[in-house]
């Protein structure tokens, strides 16, 4: 019996340090989670953790309704240059994602 709990105490243990490395990976940049990605396993990350939860809290900001967006500046389809959101105040903008192919 003394066996079943180290057993499951250490199994829990890994579990923690697994959920919480995961977590602070996601809390990371892009870049930097996808480095920490590309040497853990995917089926142990989005099969074996509740992921899509941990995601979704990782990535929450705290923007609310009414605020303004928070600038950033991306490059157009074509690459030829480079547009800010600022630059656009006051007037409606469309941002698409994806492709037309």
């Amino acid at each position: 019996m003394k066996w079943l709990l180290r057993v499951s105490s250490t199994v829990a243990v890994l579990y923690l340090g697994l959920f919480g490395a995961v977590l602070l990976a996601m809390r990371r940049p892009p870049q930097q989670f996808g480095l920490f990605m590309k040497h853990m396993p995917q089926a142990v990350v989005w099969g074996f953790l509740p992921s899509r939860q941990m995601w979704l809290w990782a990535r929450q900001g705290s923007l609310e309704v009414g605020q303004p967006a928070p600038d950033f500046t991306l490059s157009t389809h074509d690459g030829g240059r480079r547009v800010t959101l600022s630059e656009h105040r006051g007037r409606p903008v469309v941002l698409v994602f994806g492709s037309y192919t």
